[in-house]
Formats: structure tokens, C-alpha cells, sequence
């Protein structure tokens, strides 16, 4: 907090002893792990079937929806340990790379083995210590007691580590107050996101509206024999991808031979970006003959094949600008369109389109892999219209789509500053250096 801050500080402080934090009210201690937690080790064994599974995400610990899973399940769970409300759950492996390392549960239920669940030995603020452990969390704070490879936090360590304590009714003040606080700055969260959904369909219907209806509200229009886009002007030609074009896989090969050498368009390049960027981490070393055979030239689009889940197939990228000497990955299929037959700035939305997911999800449906053939794929119908329309639409698009990316990045900056307003008030109240009561 700023020296304007509008809260009071306490009156006398002391040095805590750790960089970090600073000074700390006076009459506050500091007490090692072992004397306020205390290791939970409950296997469920083979009665698993008797508790909800739970996960920690960052959101707090959850309740797993089984009727619609997602992720990878062990074939038994008779090695998950019980949580009970009020259990602390905290993840000590991977710690930089998890989205969430502590969790103070609300619900009954199993949790996998590999996650360490604690239970309180002191009477405290569960949830003041709750809001400790979450501002550790926020910029990895334990970092120097992490060890090996997989930045892994010891049981022993993290035992021995010193947590703030306040005297109860200070936590349990302190824990209100952020209560209060959080809960309305995330309500101000919740809503700048609504709303960037709310701008996010609209793009999608202004892009569906002129990539299947045109520009003209006034033009004829005709069935389109696509289920899932309607009507379409008559005098749009409506063709399968095989007819316009060739397809063809990427270059599938071993790990040496990436890392150096000329340009790759990998999965990422593609999933990640309506247009291909001009800059490639990825490198390949590549014979002529492949870079030939696998080219990037101006007007190419490239489609996701490979996924485990049927949303992230047939997702689209193009080519605006010839990249000389490119290959691309096994897990794309590029098409390249004859010649004036496509405009790289309508195919830049029409295939990216919402309403074209359809003919994945219809297709995709019908195998047991989510993998995109080149057979699938030419089968795609695609809108026509003349060129010079095709043109005029994607000018139309570029326009109107950067005011909706305009707002929604001034909404994502809003939201950037009130993760980080909270992320300050709590780092604030539960060191001491703001009273709150």
C-alpha cells in the first residue's frame, strides 16, 4: 500500500527476520509449521466409492464433475487420502509451475495422494492462515526452499518454515476484512469478465453474420444446403474444400531433428493465431526437397489435426506472406487454395468462424479419435462469394472486430490492476503493515 493508503498502521513495529516481509506488528510471533499443522494421511482404499473426488484449482478446492470428466483418471483410487472441510490442502511439487498451491477446503471428499492435506493443532483463523499461505502463493514466495528438479517444497522444510501469527481475534478480524474486500473485488472481476464474454459473442456474430450473409442486408438469398449456416446470397457459390485446393499432412520426425536449421510451424503457431506470426521459435533442419514438399506460401491455410478433444481440431491459421524456406508440423494439414480463389483476409474469419465448428463437431463425432483426416477435411463446405467481395468483407471485419479488441484489452487491463490491488491488500493485512480493525 502507497503512504496515501487510507488505512491505519499499527503503532509499534519489529524487524521479522525475513527479507520479504519486513517489519511486522510488535506483538505479533512468528511459530514454525510444526506447531500449527498437523499431516493428515487417510488412504480411502476400497472405499473410494463412498467419497466425492475432489481437486485443488484456482478457484479453491472443487468438486470434480463425473458426469462430464475431463483429464486422465487412475483405474483405482484406493491410494487417495480423505479430506474434511477445513482441511488444508496444499500442493508442495511443481510449485512454480501450479496455477494454485493452497486450498482450504469446504467439502468432504478424496483428493490424490500426491497432494500433502493438513489439518489446524492451534485454534486459529483458518481462513487468516488460508489468506497467508494464498499471498505466498501469488508471486511464489517460498522459492528458497524449493529443491530438485521439479521445484519440490520438503515436508520437512515446510515444517520448519515460520508463518506470522497474530494474536485470534486479530486473524479472525484480518480474515473478515479480506473476506469483505475480495468478495467485492471479485464480484468487479466476474463482471469485466461477462462483459468481455458479452464483446467476445459479439465479435463471433459479426463475423458469422458477414462471412455467411455478406455486407448487404438487402440481398437476395438462397439455401445453402449447410445445416449449420442456413441461407447465403444467391449469387455466392458454395464448393468442398476438395474442389478448390490441395491438402496435404506435415513433416512427422525425431526429436534431433528440431533446434536448428530454418523456419517450423508447429501446433502453437497455428491454434494460437488466426494469422501465421512472422517470428518462429521453432526451427527444423530441413532438406530443399522438404521445404518443397512441406512450403509456406502467401494465402496457405494451415489446420489443426491431431487433440485430445474435438474443440481443438480443425482449428484454422493463414499465410499472409510467403515464409521462405518453411516446413510444418505432422500434427497441421495445409491447404492451399487455387489461385484468386480465396481471399487470405476472408479465410483469415470464414474458417475460424464459429458457426463453422459445426462441420467438425458433425464429422468428429464420427470416429473414436480426434483426429482430422485430409478425407474429412476436403469435405468442408466452403462460401464463395466473388473476389472483390471477399475483400470488401474481410475490410469490414478488420474494422469493426479492432473496436471489440479494443475494448475487451482495456477491460483485461482493468481486471490486471484489480488482481493486483488485491493481491497488494492482502499481502498488506496479513503482514501488518495495514490495521483493519
Amino acid at each position: 500500500m502507497n503512504k496515501k493508503s487510507k488505512y491505519k498502521r499499527y503503532e509499534t513495529y519489529k524487524d521479522s527476520g525475513v527479507e520479504w516481509i519486513g517489519e511486522i506488528p510488535k506483538h505479533w510471533e512468528t511459530l514454525a509449521n510444526k506447531f500449527i499443522f498437523k499431516l493428515k494421511k487417510n488412504q480411502v482404499g476400497k472405499r473410494s466409492n463412498e467419497y466425492d473426488l475432489l481437486s485443488l484449482t484456482l478457484r479453491g478446492v472443487i468438486k470434480r464433475n463425473m458426469e462430464k470428466p475431463e483429464g486422465k483418471f487412475p483405474a483405482e483410487f484406493d491410494t487417495y487420502q480423505e479430506v474434511r472441510s477445513g482441511d488444508f490442502v496444499f500442493c508442495l511439487f511443481d510449485v512454480e509451475e501450479t496455477p494454485r498451491f493452497i486450498g482450504l477446503s469446504s467439502l468432504n471428499g478424496m483428493i490424490t495422494g500426491a497432494y500433502t492435506v493438513l489439518e489446524s493443532k492451534l485454534k486459529v483463523s483458518k481462513e487468516f492462515l488460508y489468506y497467508f499461505y494464498l499471498n505466498l502463493d501469488y508471486d511464489k514466495k517460498l522459492k528458497p526452499l524449493y529443491k530438485g528438479l521439479r521445484n519440490t517444497i520438503p515436508k520437512d522444510s515446510f515444517f520448519s518454515f515460520k508463518t506470522l501469527f497474530p494474536p485470534l481475534d486479530e486473524q479472525t478480524a484480518i480474515a473478515n476484512f479480506l473476506d469483505d474486500k475480495c468478495s467485492k473485488i471479485d464480484k468487479a472481476l466476474s463482471q469485466k469478465e461477462k462483459l468481455i464474454t458479452l464483446l467476445k459473442e459479439r465479435k463471433q456474430i459479426i463475423i458469422q453474420n458477414a462471412v455467411t450473409k455478406g455486407l448487404d442486408s438487402k440481398v437476395k438469398l438462397k439455401a445453402s444446403g449447410i445445416e449449420w449456416i442456413g441461407k447465403i446470397p444467391e449469387h455466392w457459390e458454395v464448393k468442398r474444400l476438395r474442389y478448390i485446393g490441395r491438402t496435404k499432412n506435415g513433416i512427422s520426425a525425431g526429436a534431433e531433428y528440431f533446434g536448428k536449421g530454418y523456419p517450423f510451424i508447429n501446433y502453437n503457431d497455428v491454434y494460437n493465431n488466426a494469422v501465421l506470426p512472422n517470428n518462429f521459435k521453432g526451427l527444423a533442419n530441413s532438406s530443399e526437397e522438404e521445404q518443397e514438399l512441406y512450403s509456406v506460401f502467401e494465402d496457405d491455410i494451415f489446420f489443426t489435426r491431431t487433440s485430445e478433444t474435438i474443440e481443438e481440431i480443425g482449428i484454422s491459421s493463414v499465410c499472409f506472406n510467403t515464409i521462405k524456406k518453411a516446413t510444418f508440423a505432422g500434427f497441421l494439414i495445409r491447404f492451399r487454395p487455387i489461385k484468386n480463389m480465396l481471399f487470405k483476409g476472408l479465410s483469415k474469419y470464414f474458417f475460424r468462424c464459429s458457426a463453422h465448428r459445426g462441420f467438425f463437431v458433425k464429422e468428429m463425432n464420427l470416429v473414436t479419435r480426434a483426429s482430422l483426416s485430409q478425407e474429412t477435411l476436403k469435405n468442408m463446405p466452403v462460401l464463395i462469394p466473388p473476389f472483390d467481395e471477399q475483400k470488401k468483407i474481410f475490410g469490414y471485419l478488420e474494422s469493426q472486430t479492432a473496436k471489440i479488441d479494443k475494448a475487451i484489452s482495456i477491460q483485461e487491463r482493468l481486471i490486471e490492476k484489480l488482481k493486483e490491488y488485491k493481491a497488494i491488500l492482502i499481502n498488506s493485512a496479513v503482514t501488518g503493515k495495514i490495521k483493519v480493525f
